[in-house]
């Protein structure tokens, strides 16, 4: 079944455009609800509602309440908290559902919907396809007695920070650390500095400021040349970047060295073997460095590439029985720590490889000097146009044949966005830029 509304993670959009408008959200509560009541039998149910910064969110969320009310469904909400603080509370308050609005690193324009089972997974395909063919059906509001009910749980941003440090080992400390923590004035604003600070590090912030209107701006995870700036003025340790929703990380040293999620799940994997810990196989994706591929065959450890989408690297993880997995964009899996990838519990494994090995991230990456990238994304006016293109078949035929051995093409469809990215990854720089501008060139003739 094809999917009208569902991308690879959630239900995603420009507000005001449909599907992001409160006559949706609306028949989205009220369908996801009858989904639930049909599940649950006769016994209640109760959806958790976590939101990040963004000025829809207040629209959003109140559509959504009534469409879980109106389905005989109570609701619980949780205000501005990160992606993954709404996977844990579901899994911890026996909640049947977490709902997270959010759009992660777009900008405040835009906005979504996200979905976690009651053990603080995604939920999977057959689920999502089963709410789709609900939509087309005419509601069945609940009678006046069998209405839900909500209210708002005023220590949810308290209980995840408790949640975040029990991941952190009590024999450790990060005393003796300056931090610069950038939430992207999102849904980390409250929490993401306390975590570290509480765990004993110096911690100054930027990108802890929302109004609304300037989540994921020239800051975040996705704009990291403010973080490392601040950290170069400051002369901090390390700077830790999450986006919009804090489910993705980036981290900066410093130098103002920048270090991607393929790094990072490498350190990460170098410190358990470091203490002891098995590490049977790691899951990256389609786009995980090739350097970083090479540098776990040398340590013994398999990389299984999986989709791009964090969901795609869960069910990799599941399948084989690993707890490490991530993409370069920063997304990161521990499931020895969390259901879900989270920034700030990722962070807290690469500063616990920091400290227990006493040696700064870039020596412990001195050795696996990255690949060189070149992405480029290309809009089309549509989107599968790419696909019987003739000439770019050919181009794509050439650039593989010249990189065989030596690098990596990899073209795909945005899942988000009506886009083609096309990322070349090769030996030296200038090669990867050469081929990836002229296959995009061949998309867009002059």
């Amino acid at each position: 079944m094809t999917k009208q509304y569902f991308g690879t993670d959630g239900i995603r959009g420009t507000v005001g455009l449909s599907p992001i408008t409160p006559d949706f959200m609306l028949q989205l509560g009220h369908t996801v609800g009858r989904v639930l009541r049909r599940a649950n039998g006769a016994a209640p149910a109760t959806v958790l509602i976590g939101k990040d910064t963004r000025i829809s969110g207040y629209m959003l969320e109140s559509a959504l309440e009534s469409g879980f009310n109106s389905a005989g469904v109570d609701v619980v909400l949780l205000g501005p908290i990160p992606t993954p603080a709404v996977a844990y509370l579901t899994r911890a308050l026996r909640a049947d559902l977490g709902v997270v609005i959010s759009a992660s690193h777009n900008p405040f324009e835009d906005n979504g919907i996200k979905f976690f089972s009651a053990m603080g997974t995604k939920l999977p395909d057959e689920w999502e396809e089963t709410v789709e063919a609900g939509l087309s059906e005419p509601p069945q509001w609940a009678h006046s007695a069998g209405l839900g009910k909500a209210r708002r749980l005023n220590d949810a941003v308290g209980r995840y920070i408790e949640f975040c440090k029990s991941t952190f080992p009590h024999a450790l400390s990060l005393k003796g650390l300056k931090l610069v923590v950038d939430a992207a004035n999102g849904a980390a604003y409250q929490c993401a500095p306390w975590v570290f600070h509480e765990l004993g590090a110096d911690v100054h912030t930027i990108g802890c400021e929302p109004d609304g209107f300037n989540i994921n701006k020239g800051c975040g995870a996705t704009a990291p040349a403010a973080l490392v700036a601040r950290v170069r003025e400051l002369g901090a340790d390390y700077g830790i970047a999450l986006d919009g929703d804090a489910d993705r990380l980036q981290m900066v040293d410093a130098s103002g060295r920048l270090f991607n999620g393929d790094e990072l799940l490498y350190l990460m994997a170098t410190d358990r073997l470091a203490a002891g810990q098995p590490v049977t196989g790691v899951v990256g994706t389609l786009m995980t460095n090739l350097a970083i591929e090479k540098a776990f065959e040398r340590l013994g450890i398999p990389l299984l590439r999986a989709k791009v989408g964090d969901r795609y690297v869960l069910e990799a993880l599941e399948q084989h029985g690993w707890v490490l997995g991530g993409e370069s964009s920063g997304h990161l899996l521990a499931l020895d720590k969390h259901t879900t990838g989270d920034g700030i519990i990722s962070a807290l494994q690469v500063l616990q490889a920091v400290v227990r090995s006493g040696q700064p991230m870039a020596a412990a990456l001195a050795g696996v000097p990255l690949y060189p990238q070149t992405m480029i994304n290309v809009r089309l006016a549509e989107r599968d146009s790419w696909r019987s293109d003739a000439a770019f078949a050919a181009r794509m035929r050439e650039a593989e044949a010249a990189l065989q051995g030596r690098g990596r093409l990899l073209v795909r469809p945005s899942g988000t966005e009506p886009v083609l990215r096309i990322m070349v990854e090769a030996e030296d720089a200038a090669t990867a830029r050469q081929w990836a501008e002229a296959l995009a060139a061949t998309l867009q003739p002059g």
